[in-house]
């Protein structure tokens, strides 16, 4: 090269500046000032430390790079674009193309730009995990760290260490005041996860300005409390103190390291008041020129010199280049000696479902006591799990509630990665974020709390579906048969709330069997979350002989039984009161009503279903229907219609026995009868 190395670093950190001030003026939107004061930061962990190879962006072993404070965007796209990765396809075969261009940097934030306003992932390779809200990228990330444990305590034999990759997350004061990352730090710290590492951008700025407005705690003290290594870094310009950080993190083997770096927001910037601005607004054009002037910059806009492209190739991609082919020549020697684990390997790596995965599925019995469906979940979990052996979950606190746990294996822990029962704590929140981070790391990953508690992990969820993750939310106590709990732990508007997620399939099944076709249908949905809402009471197992079989479920609304003649009315249900359902058909049947009785597990699979198959179930000419479920209306006026009854809640529940609410909010047989005798013969008594 004809540039110096200290030359080359100074042109290469200043690419990534310019770059970021280019995009956010261009788009006239957007954050210059995080990725101008922490392109130091990313430059030398990249060049000097990433284990990560441009050409093989998807490969198994490599590092992971997090940007949690996703508003610097321009920083990881700038990365992406310099280091020359490789673009994917939806199969993962690396194309012939750059990941991001420069014309998708100038067309940040554009629409059909993979440059959006936060990273994004799936829209370009590198971008490990969808980062916007503040907190979610680095308890995503002790996810990943979790994952990378777990496949390594798993599958790596004496000489064949396949698996040992690093997670690196950066993140700022935004991040660390969000409750979920204490969590999450708190779970990474109990688990030893030395394999994790957060960079924290200590640069004392928020968008309302100087931090000490509302934080002013000892973040060391905090994270050395909660069993961390803690690093400093004085300057984020200091190449030389930052390689001996990332070293440091390295040599630790038993906790997880926070590095606090000490940056100056819209670094370069000669006016004071429009870096501290740069955190959440353009520069200006005449603030850019100012700036570049600063880091004598002679180039055009966007401008990329063709050192620096080349400067990332000859450290970051012959270092990947090298890794990942020593890795590939290790797997091949593996796949001879370990052919049984290779081949889960494969499967695990392309996201395939294990051969036989759901040859453990049996039947249930009909019977008339039945079983709660939080209790044939756990039968269902035990079913699958010894044909799925990277089928990974656990609870928050509450297995022995949610019967999660699976038998005959042991506890993820510090002392033991490879086990498949996982101690999230009363952690709601850092739980579905982790579950996230592990699903991304290939796992098939289920968690657990009470369904009232989706409220505490709600951004995670809808994150699962916007990352398209086949996460697996099991979430118990449905109703207000929870009974004298009362009202604070009755779930009444979360249904509805949960079915409004785009791209979650909840599943609210009303027996065992049809809990068991939900699990099988769940397994197979490979783009997207699933949720099961349970029942704590019993319900019985219906005798198939005398229902439809329960493999209607996969259509997401099926006829479960039917009237002799052209049906007169409609009713439907889910979960528990499915059965209130039947038994009110057969009641009008004697009054001479003839009655369709339809089982509704998962509205958004019914919703997918031609429009024939839907007319089928739900004929436009039978206007007489009734939906029954022991939550608020909301999702179910689509099938009901402007003269349809619900039979539910209308507010919140109460503490007291199940059957007594029951009765008390009138969800009851009688109350259903009623409705449909309102609507035929105008007679009895309607919804109150």
């Amino acid at each position: 090269m004809s540039v110096s190395a200290p030359s080359i670093t100074d042109l290469a950190i200043n690419t990534i500046r310019t770059l970021s001030m280019d995009a956010v003026q261009a788009a006239n939107s957007g954050h210059p000032g995080t990725p101008m004061a922490l392109a130091p930061v990313a430059f030398q962990l990249w060049t000097s430390t990433l284990r990560f190879d441009p050409s093989k962006p998807l490969w198994a072993n490599r590092d992971r790079f997090v940007l949690s404070c996703g508003h610097a965007s321009m920083l990881l796209y700038s990365l992406l674009h310099l280091a020359n990765v490789k673009d994917t396809d939806n199969h993962g075969k690396v194309l012939d193309r750059a990941s991001i261009s420069i014309d998708d940097i100038k067309n940040f934030r554009q629409l059909h730009s993979p440059c959006a306003g936060h990273p994004e992932f799936g829209e370009a390779a590198g971008i490990e995990t969808t980062t916007g809200p503040l907190g979610q990228g680095v308890s995503n990330s002790v996810g990943m760290a979790m994952g990378s444990k777990w496949i390594a305590a798993t599958y790596n034999r004496p000489g064949f260490e396949l698996f040992d990759y690093n997670i690196y997350a950066l993140c700022g004061d935004g991040d660390l005041m969000e409750g979920v990352s204490y969590e999450a730090a708190s779970l990474a710290g109990h688990l030893k996860l030395s394999n994790l590492c957060w960079i924290y951008d200590d640069n004392k700025i928020t968008i309302e300005g100087e931090t000490h407005l509302a934080f002013s705690e000892n973040v060391e003290l905090r994270f050395q409390g909660l069993g961390w290594n803690v690093l400093r870094v004085a300057d984020a310009n200091d190449l030389d103190a930052l390689k001996s950080a990332y070293e440091g993190f390295q040599k630790c083997t038993d906790k997880p390291t926070l590095i606090i770096v000490r940056s100056t927001i819209g670094y370069g910037s000669p006016n004071k008041a429009n870096s501290h601005a740069a955190h959440g607004a353009p520069l200006g054009d005449d603030e850019i020129k100012l700036t570049k002037a600063f880091y004598g910059w002679t180039y055009e806009k966007f401008a990329v010199p063709t050192e620096v492209p080349e400067y990332f190739a000859d450290t970051l991609g012959k270092r990947g280049a090298s890794a990942s082919d020593a890795w590939e020549e290790l797997f091949t020697k593996y796949r001879s000696k370990f052919p049984a684990e290779a081949k889960q390997l494969d499967s695990l790596i392309s996201g395939k479902l294990p051969e036989g995965w759901d040859s453990g599925l049996k039947p249930f019995p009909a019977d008339e006591k039945g079983l709660a469906t939080r209790v044939s979940s756990g039968k269902v979990l035990n079913m699958l799990a010894p044909s799925f052996p990277w089928l990974v979950g656990g609870s928050a606190d509450l297995a022995p509630s949610t019967m999660t746990l699976l038998e005959k294996q042991s506890d993820f822990s510090s002392e033991n990665y490879s086990g498949r029962n996982l101690r999230f704590g009363i952690r709601e929140h850092a739980m579905a974020s982790a579950l996230n981070g592990m699903s991304l790391s290939g796992l098939r990953v289920f968690g657990a709390t009470f369904f009232v508690f989706t409220d505490y992990l709600r951004p995670c969820l809808r994150l699962s579906s916007i990352l398209h993750q086949p996460v697996l939310y099991v979430m118990t106590h449905d109703s207000i048969g929870v009974g004298e709990d009362g009202p604070t732990h009755q779930p009444v508007e979360h249904l509805g709330a949960c079915r409004a997620i785009p791209g979650l399939y909840v599943f609210r099944p009303g027996d065992a069997n049809e809990v068991l076709e939900s699990y099988r249908i769940a397994m197979k949905i490979q783009k997207h979350p699933s949720m099961m809402v349970l029942s704590r009471q019993n319900m019985p197992t219906l005798d198939r002989t005398k229902f439809a079989d329960a493999s209607g479920v996969a259509r997401g609304g099926y006829i479960i039984k039917d009237s002799k003649g052209t049906p007169a009315c409609i009713l439907m249900g889910t979960g528990s009161e499915l059965y209130l359902c039947i038994q009110a058909a057969e009641q009008l049947e004697k009054q001479g009503i003839a009655a369709r009785v339809v089982s509704m597990p998962c509205q958004a699979l019914f919703d997918e279903q031609s429009a024939e198959y839907r007319e089928s179930v739900l004929p436009r000419s039978c206007t007489v229907r009734v939906a029954c479920e022991a939550g608020i209306r909301q999702s179910w006026d689509k099938y009901l219609g402007l003269d349809g009854h619900f039979v539910g809640m209308t507010g919140f529940g109460a503490s007291g026995p199940a059957g007594t609410l029951y009765k008390h909010f009138k969800i009851t047989t009688d109350q259903i009868v009623s409705c449909v005798n309102v609507a035929i013969r105008g007679i009895g008594e309607s919804e109150g």
